[in-house]
């Protein structure tokens, strides 16, 4: 079973950001940042991918959409993201 993709849109200075990247970097999972500091065309996509979306960080494991870093740190506690994460 491969492990989905998992991205995550950031911007410089935000601290549920690193909080975040703390908690996948101690699950040991890979992933992609886009800093959408100044905008451009991640910030679209992100915006595409999470309509509605207006803070950072938004995080997406493969296609499903789990929210900020409040939202991944409650899967961990209900015990659910390493079964989202594939392990």
């Amino acid at each position: 079973m491969s492990t989905p993709k998992v991205d995550i849109y950031t911007k410089f200075g935000c601290g549920y950001c690193v909080r975040a990247k703390r908690l996948l970097d101690q699950k040991d999972v890979d992933y992609t940042e886009y800093d959408i500091t100044l905008g451009g065309p991640k910030r679209d996509e992100m915006l595409r991918r999470a309509p509605g979306a207006r803070t950072v960080p938004q995080i997406f494991i493969g296609e499903t959409h789990v929210g900020g870093s409040d939202e991944l740190h409650a899967l961990e506690r209900e015990g659910k993201l390493d079964a989202l994460l594939g392990g």
